[in-house]
């Protein structure tokens, strides 16, 4: 089989949803065709923590590890956070960001190019030279963000003239939080000629959504492809199914200022008032980090008190809580670029088969595959009335019993078949080469 070098900084024991789209791929690879082999960060401080992922890494897997040295604690020292604590979306941490808190961010923007974990590159690459001096592959993978991982890719190119497929499962430049770096002219042109760089250097670039491809496109990106996110089936059997008794409206993830689905809590908040069985039934479940706004929010919505707050919780229990919720929530960020946001959640969700509400715009790439297999229903960010009418129909089938799962084929979206769809990538590029 031919062997491709995955350079990925997210690996088990790493939880949450950036180390899916490596560790799937990784999974299910030799099925067509092709050996992986895996460089990953020793020491890195995920902000969250899931061993169950060790259970889809395949077996005799070679896996080649580098130190790294990352710069929370300094990050940490300068917010007035605990030594033990850790960082997630630096953006997701304070509703009023306090002065330490944005020079915090400033340094993030402007020091730490192309992100925190830049000083992983030096070491990994010295590291890898010496391996490729001495083992051929026949491709280089790399997925950002980091984009500190393309940044190893390019410089091994340079060097051995390795095919190289770069993946983005979300955007460098076009990214929704990159207007808050706070970057200065310089390091901005820096950014975006490291971004150049992968452009000119990668044989072949995807991203997670069609408007992103666009995007991507419109900034010199060539030979662009989409590999969306997906669902594995393996995670999907012989999950305890218990359906919950209560009108259970569920989200899973962080919920910061720009995912505030403000609309949908002011008509759960009308409804709650007009109708007493609705307030009775009325569950919102929440498992992620949630603003302190969203719950100063409900409180005075009065929807404190169908609220349930849970703390991260494994992948286990959240895929068994999905299952549970009568509908799952979707709420895309209300961002420019959000027609492209195709959070990994969504394929999960599908695959529990439960009716999906969509917060956004409904051109939006997340609608348009939510109603493609006809698996739920969206409310834009400023439509009250209709927000209102929507939660009305959806607890009315509620009350009826007929808020049934949706059976249409979903296979496409699997991490198998998206998988496939990577070696075919493969397959073009050591054609091309």
């Amino acid at each position: 089989m031919k062997k491709v070098l995955f350079i990925t900084y997210y690996w088990p024991p790493a939880g949450g949803i950036a180390v899916h789209r490596n560790l799937k791929f990784v999974k299910y690879l030799r099925e067509f065709g092709y050996e992986p082999i895996v460089h990953t960060a020793e020491g890195a401080e995920y902000p969250v923590l899931d061993k169950i992922n060790f259970k889809d890494v395949p077996e005799n897997l070679e896996v080649i590890k580098t130190k790294i040295w990352e710069p929370f604690n300094l990050f940490k020292f300068i917010t007035g956070k605990k030594k033990d604590e850790r960082i997630h979306n630096v953006f997701l941490e304070e509703e009023k960001p306090t002065l330490a808190h944005k020079f915090g961010i400033w340094i993030r923007g402007n020091i730490f190019i192309p992100d925190a974990r830049k000083f992983w590159i030096r070491p990994s690459v010295n590291h890898l030279k010496k391996y490729l001096n001495e083992n051929k592959v026949d491709l280089l993978f790399t997925n950002g963000p980091p984009q500190t991982n393309h940044m190893i890719a390019y410089k091994l190119k340079r060097k051995f003239a390795i095919p190289w497929h770069a993946d983005f499962q979300d955007p460098w430049t076009q990214v929704d939080y990159f207007p808050q770096l706070m970057l200065n002219p310089i390091s901005l042109k820096i950014h975006q000629m490291m971004e150049q760089r992968v452009f000119k250097f990668a044989d072949k670039v995807t991203i997670c959504s069609d408007t992103w491809k666009k995007d991507l496109e419109s900034i010199g990106a060539k030979n662009v492809g989409v590999i969306v996110w997906g669902y594995d089936e393996d995670d999907f059997q012989n999950v305890n199914i218990s359906l919950s008794n209560k009108f259970k409206l569920s989200h899973y993830g962080s919920l910061g200022p720009d995912r505030n689905a403000k609309i949908l809590w002011k008509a759960l908040s009308v409804l709650k008032k007009e109708n007493l069985s609705f307030a009775n039934d009325l569950e919102i479940e929440l498992a992620g980090f949630i603003g302190h706004a969203i719950l100063d929010e409900f409180k005075s919505l009065d929807l404190h008190e169908n609220l349930k707050l849970l703390q991260h919780i494994s992948r286990k229990e959240t895929i068994e809580k999905m299952f549970s919720s009568q509908v799952l929530l979707l709420i895309l960020n209300d961002m420019p670029n959000v027609n492209g946001r195709l959070p990994g959640k969504l394929f999960e969700y599908l695959a529990t088969r439960r009716p999906i509400l969509v917060i956004g715009p409904k051109e939006s790439d997340a609608s348009k595959i939510v109603h493609g297999v006809n698996a739920g229903l969206t409310c834009e960010f400023n439509d009250l009335e209709n927000t209102i009418d929507t939660v009305k129909f959806l607890y009315q089938k509620f009350k009826d019993g007929t808020l049934r799962s949706n059976k249409n084929d979903i296979s496409q979206y699997s991490n198998r078949n998206l998988t496939k769809k990577l070696a075919q990538y493969f397959d073009e590029i050591l054609k091309g080469s």
